[in-house]
């Protein structure tokens, strides 16, 4: 293989980190990943980086700010508090609120960031980040052991350079966090393969094929348990080829998660390490930028030993290394056969039967060839940097300086935000309904709507847990709130969500909110109380009282 320029991230903090005892997710296997690479003398082949972590207002440029605001302050002892018993943020037992989980997640997103920063600047072929790939994670909350996905935020970096990103998944879950950010835009083409069917997070069909823009542009590959490595090649090579030639990326994000390797905790494939590092090279014979993260892997010395093996196969020299490890650290952990080796089972490969792989091909191939090939995008240079810094007004250390009116709306903001917080969500309503299973009728009166909407907003979500395949209910707090609104032209939710409980009234006529003239009170008192409404007149009873005092 031809030589690459390679960037190697790594994190010495990142394998100290623990979700909890018995917690199948195990951050040190990023740390084994790195004895065995030292071990292996690769360091010296690569540039070996550590990224910067990632801040809070980065973070934002996908999460929502009161979503990574909770992850900064969160701990165990205040878990319960802050997800209101469990309904916000972290939803279930999959994603504990464990020590240091901010610090955590900025220095996987830190490092995918970093990567996609490097491929974009031309300093690097191949980045690698086995930190990353945590591609569960919401906008708005944690899932699947993911509370940050470093994989939108490092693919919303690359757009920032390169007209089109292809996002491949390998990882035994759909990759459902990627999917969902970019599932109205022609720019990214997100492909998993994953086993579907009563598994962790349930998602990922092939009718799943995106809304809008990004119409075609999201490939789902459902697989069955027991994917062996020739099954896995025979569906991965034509449908990563079509995909090439319609899509035509500059640049490549490929998950390598390894528990859809044989025998993981929690995956139910049958590929060894050359099946699963087959993926790496074959993208890497595509003479394509890349990055490369990790993701799932519950069995740590077979992620930590495959993730070592393609790091070698990004470098091209898997060949040349011996599969008998050598001395490390973790050297009594690959006990008894000391080697560099996942072997498949004797698992029986579901996927043969009834030639449901071929199937499964073959629409996937039909669906790629109604595309029209490689979008155009127009693009224009990006800033490298702030003008501040470009003139030499501030050092590399410092953030920008704000003025009076930034501070002063800071402030506000934080006042607003604390108001809500000090209030506990109001309990759900036992007539809560579907937002999907009704539609508002034209001759509805205004207080009927009112009625269904306060049931819609007390409606039950379905989660999935990742560590048990089982479907569970989450109540939809109501403070969230929904306007009542106009129906959807899509047969989809007939509100928006919002975060200020205005009292104001929808007008279905003038398609507008209504200010009514009884309300008696200011935009400016509205806001500063966070936009509620309840018992106005006594708190404004109350700051009278204050001031005669």
């Amino acid at each position: 293989m031809s030589r690459r320029r390679v960037s190697y991230y790594y994190d010495p903090d990142v394998g100290s980190y623990s979700y909890g005892l018995g917690h199948p997710m195990k951050p040190l296997r990023m740390r084994i990943t790195h004895e065995l690479l030292t071990a292996y003398d690769m360091l010296g082949k690569m540039d070996v980086l550590r990224a910067t972590r990632a801040s809070p207002e980065v973070m934002s440029s996908f999460h929502t700010d009161e979503y990574v605001h909770f992850l900064h302050r969160v701990t165990p002892e205040t878990a319960e508090e802050l997800t209101y018993q469990g309904t916000r943020f972290l939803v279930g037992d999959d994603n504990p609120a464990f020590e240091g989980v901010f610090e955590f997640c900025s220095i996987s997103a830190g490092g995918t960031i970093a990567a996609a920063k490097r491929i974009t600047s031309g300093a690097a072929d191949i980045a690698i980040n086995w930190a990353g790939g945590l591609h569960h994670a919401k906008k708005r909350e944690a899932s699947g052991f993911c509370y940050i996905n470093d994989i939108v935020l490092g693919i919303l970096e690359l757009l920032r350079t390169f007209p089109r990103v292809l996002y491949i998944d390998i990882d035994c879950h759909h990759g459902d966090g990627v999917e969902e950010a970019f599932y109205t835009t022609d720019r990214v083409m997100t492909c998993s393969f994953h086993k579907f069917g009563e598994y962790f997070p349930g998602t990922g069909t092939q009718e799943d094929r995106g809304r809008g823009k990004g119409r075609g542009y999201a490939v789902n590959v459902p697989l069955k348990d027991g994917l062996s490595d020739e099954s896995f090649k025979s569906v991965f090579e034509p449908v990563i080829e079509r995909i090439i030639a319609v899509f035509q990326p500059s640049v490549i994000v490929l998950q390598c998660g390894a528990d859809s390797l044989s025998g993981d905790k929690l995956g139910c494939f049958n590929v060894t390490m050359q099946g699963h590092a087959h993926c790496v090279q074959f993208v890497r014979n595509l003479n394509i930028p890349f990055i490369l993260v990790g993701g799932g892997g519950y069995t740590v010395k077979n992620a930590s030993r495959t993730w070592a093996y393609e790091t070698a196969c990004a470098l091209g020299i898997e060949k040349d290394i011996d599969l008998n490890l050598p001395w490390n650290e973790f050297f009594d952990w690959f006990g008894p056969r000391y080697r560099l080796e996942v072997a498949e089972s004797n698992m029986e490969d579901m996927n043969l039967k009834d030639n449901s792989l071929e199937k499964v091909k073959e629409m996937a191939l039909a669906q790629l060839s109604e595309l029209q090939p490689a979008p155009s995008v127009g693009l224009q240079d990006v800033p490298r940097e702030s003008v501040g810094r470009h003139l030499g007004l501030m050092d590399d250390d410092e953030s920008e300086s704000k003025d009076e009116l930034d501070d002063r709306l800071a402030q506000h903001a934080r006042f607003v935000y604390q108001l809500q917080e000090s209030e506990a969500p109001e309990p759900a309503s036992d007539e809560s309904e579907d937002v999907d299973s009704y539609r508002y009728d034209s001759d509805d009166s205004s207080t009927s709507r009112r009625r269904r909407a306060r049931g819609t907003r007390s409606r039950q979500k379905k989660r999935m847990s990742i560590m048990s395949n089982d479907w569970y209910d989450v109540p939809q707090l109501n403070h969230f709130g929904y306007y009542e609104g106009a129906d959807d032209s899509n047969g989809g939710p007939i509100g928006k969500p919002r975060f200020f409980e205005s009292g104001l009234l929808w007008n279905a006529d003038a398609r507008r909110a209504m200010i009514t003239p009884d309300f008696g009170v200011s935009v400016r008192d509205v806001m500063e109380r966070g936009g509620r409404m309840g018992s106005l007149g006594d708190e404004m009873e109350v700051e009278e009282e204050e001031e005669e005092v």
